[in-house]
């Protein structure tokens, strides 16, 4: 029988998505080296670690986007999003919960997967939006540098207090990071969601071909881990983490 339209996947997406969960796992392995005392790192304040973070949420966030606009040209409907978007939710409370366990002083309360239960609702309500969202991706990841200048001019007002509260900071628009293992607010992460976004529907329109990339073995594998993202997500530090345990206690 001929494949559905609204199930079909592209392999150069799943792909690159799969690139993306192999390099975070690369870079959560050296973490988890660190935590054990089996190297010395900074993750909070070396480039190296901090702009290899940047790109590799960069590259998942981007990938989600081109995801969007694919999953809109298909026709998938609000039902099939939901369900979606619910299981994005719980591994989110759940990455909440474990986070706790492990780092109850920094545990993450709002990483990648509540960002991304965030800027999912706001993707899926702005999708028909067309070229508008190159600019308006441009404005989202200039916000926090913007309102960086406004904190620096104003001092520590009551401004600054406002958005680097808890009930706030999950915006991006604070005057210092929060103590957490992993932040990703919607600003600026949101633009690249939205570049993701507009680049989808663009190729899908312009550049279909684009998509019919037929990859070798490499690019197969990568694409099959592309295609279970968000199990591999979170079940990939838990293995690694228990893996480091058992080592030690050897």
């Amino acid at each position: 029988m001929p494949e559905r339209q609204s199930a079909r996947r592209f392999d150069a997406v799943d792909a690159l998505r799969g690139l993306a969960m192999v390099w975070m796992t690369v870079f959560h392995f050296c973490f988890d080296l660190n935590h054990f005392r089996y190297i010395r790192q900074d993750f909070y304040a070396d480039p190296f670690w901090t702009w290899q973070r940047t790109a590799i949420v960069s590259l998942f966030l981007f990938t989600a986007g081109l995801g969007q606009a694919i999953a809109v040209q298909q026709g998938q409907g609000w039902p099939r999003f939901w369900r979606r978007w619910a299981q994005v939710a719980v591994c989110a409370l759940l990455v909440t919960a474990s986070s706790y366990w492990m780092y109850p002083g920094s545990f993450i309360y709002f990483g990648v997967l509540h960002g991304m239960a965030v800027m999912l609702l706001i993707a899926r309500a702005t999708a028909g939006w067309g070229r508008w969202l190159w600019p308006l991706g441009l404005l989202a990841v200039a916000m926090p540098l913007i309102a960086n200048y406004v904190h620096s001019t104003m001092g520590n007002g009551q401004i600054s207090s406002i958005f680097d509260s808890r009930a706030l900071n999950w915006l991006g628009l604070v005057s210092r990071k929060p103590v957490t293992e992993d932040y990703v607010p919607v600003l600026p992460w949101l633009g690249v969601l939205w570049w993701g976004l507009a680049a989808g529907s663009w190729v899908l329109k312009e550049r279909p071909a684009w998509l019919q990339w037929h990859p070798g073995a490499v690019g197969r594998g990568l694409a099959s881990l592309g295609r279970w993202s968000l199990t591999y997500y979170m079940v990939h530090q838990p293995v690694m983490i228990g893996a480091l345990m058992a080592f030690a206690a050897l």
